[in-house]
């Protein structure tokens, strides 16, 4: 039987102003669950760094999603990940849903401690956002007609975020998404030469794919100012990650929704109504 958490349960969403937890917020008020927003400008705040202000953060909450920035595969995370939820069992939570990531042995680590908690839980293994494009990192590639990146023609299963966030708020708010482990793809496997012919033909202009060679790649984010973090990041994600260990699609999202997931071409085809591409005449 699919038994729903009531509405006066309380849900911390950490990074609940970022590509996904914004959206798992949106969901649960939508749904009428009393949110807080995990993040640095929220009443109470929430910090990584400043672990003093976590206790207050989760007062009274029932249900966390927990994202953690930028990366779990940084070191430290499965310190800062289990002072977390030492902290949240202290609390009184019930239920813990982790945002992960495929192929990192160090996100895995944290899922590990998320498992052994004592808590309800859920793991939301997810690939490559498609939003990377259209939010993240790479939307400047996108508006100077170029994805400048080093990943010659290897493939990622490329998935949507509002996937992710419907997996993740189903998690929090139906009991049978309990113990699972959701390893979230689109439905294809897709180079970036595959990823700039979608959004050309979305956008109605050329889109170049240029493989770079990794160290000018990053030597290149570096000089740009990103942050220390973010440098470290994108060093290990293309040099790591991006190795063909995730070259292949999962079921994910079907078996957490029933239903497949969406399609690159069909995202980049919605971002590109919404004008984010558009660039100067």
């Amino acid at each position: 039987m699919n038994v729903l958490r009531q509405e006066k349960d309380l849900t911390l969403v950490l990074g609940g102003t970022g590509k996904t937890g914004r959206r798992v917020a949106e969901r649960l008020e939508a749904k009428g669950h009393e949110v807080r927003v995990g993040s640095r400008s929220a009443v109470p705040s929430f910090d990584w760094d400043n672990q003093k202000g976590w206790d207050a953060a989760l007062k009274d909450v029932t249900a966390v999603y927990i994202t953690y920035a930028p990366d779990l595969a940084m070191p430290g995370a499965p310190d800062a990940i289990q002072s977390f939820v030492n902290i949240a069992k202290r609390r009184g939570v019930k239920r813990l849903v982790l945002l992960s990531g495929r192929g990192e042995a160090e996100a895995q680590t944290c899922e590990r401690i998320i498992q052994s908690a004592g808590l309800e839980w859920t793991i939301v293994r997810a690939s490559w956002f498609n939003q990377n494009f259209s939010e993240g990192a790479f939307i400047d590639m996108i508006l100077r007609g170029a994805i400048t990146l080093p990943a010659g023609d290897q493939v990622e299963p490329f998935v949507d975020v509002d996937d992710i966030a419907d997996v993740a708020v189903a998690a929090l708010t139906e009991d049978h998404h309990n113990g699972q482990v959701y390893e979230v793809t689109g439905p294809r496997l897709m180079t970036l030469a595959d990823v700039a012919a979608a959004l050309s033909r979305a956008t109605g202009r050329e889109i170049a794919y240029v493989d770079v060679p990794h160290d000018a790649f990053v030597s290149e984010v570096a000089s740009s100012g990103a942050p220390k973090d973010v440098v470290w990041m994108l060093d290990y994600l293309f040099s790591t990650v991006l190795d063909g260990r995730n070259a292949h699609l999962c079921d994910g999202v079907q078996r957490a929704l029933g239903r497949p997931p969406k399609d690159f071409a069909d995202y980049a085809r919605d971002v590109a109504a919404t004008g984010v591409w558009k660039t100067a005449a």
